[in-house]
């Protein structure tokens, strides 16, 4: 299997810091997605760098920034949230077997949609409030500490589908997730909601052509 190499700069400023990992991400799923690639080396490094990522800053980060007034718990939770539901479509990414069927790219896709709303959702509730409520230097201090930790969690390796596993079961523990059966009946219920909006709109525009 082909290595690829994550970056693991060691300083500068954390907020600059972040948004590469987030750019590293779509550069990741952008790999995982190609049929001229090794798909599984890709999948490895995304689960790795996402992970790392994503534990840093939960440890460092958010709890910095909330002692700053920068963010405040509701968006400190909210974030975590959102870390625990990508680990789950992670989860779910990693136990495909093999990288060329249907399930592999139903998975990457599913995953790409929570990395995606999640890195949108935090350049505009968290990283731009950091922006102007803190400064430079301590900005560049977090960045130390973060990256240190983000390399720290890379060397050691943290996203071995186990890995993973135990995150997920932890966020259920701690009430960050719902229980999977809870989960399953939402998404039931949120699919036969879709459906009879469909149903409904498709029925109006019957009614407008005749």
């Amino acid at each position: 299997m082909t290595e690829i190499q994550i970056p693991r700069p060691v300083s500068g400023d954390v907020l600059e810091r972040i948004l590469e990992d987030h750019a590293l991400f779509e550069d990741l799923l952008r790999l995982a997605r190609r049929t001229d690639t090794d798909r599984e080396a890709a999948r490895r490094a995304l689960a790795e760098v996402l992970v790392a990522h994503a534990v840093a800053e939960e440890e460092l980060v958010y709890p910095q920034l909330k002692q700053a007034r920068a963010i405040d718990e509701h968006e400190k939770e909210h974030g975590e949230e959102e870390h625990a539901e990508i680990n789950e479509a992670l989860l779910a990414f990693l136990e495909v077997r093999g990288t060329d069927t249907q399930k592999y790219d139903d998975a990457l896709e599913e995953l790409a949609t929570v990395v995606n709303h999640h890195a949108n959702e935090e350049e505009q509730t968290i990283i731009n409030p950091a922006r102007e409520d803190v400064s430079i230097d301590r900005r560049e201090a977090l960045a130390v500490e973060w990256l240190t930790r983000r390399n720290q969690l890379l060397e050691q390796g943290c996203a071995s589908e186990e890995q993973v596993r135990a995150l997920v079961d932890e966020a259920v523990a701690e009430g960050t997730l719902a229980p999977e059966e809870a989960r399953e009946e939402a998404d039931e219920i949120k699919e036969k909601a879709k459906e009879e909006a469909e149903a409904v709109e498709e029925a109006a525009k019957e009614d407008a052509a005749g």
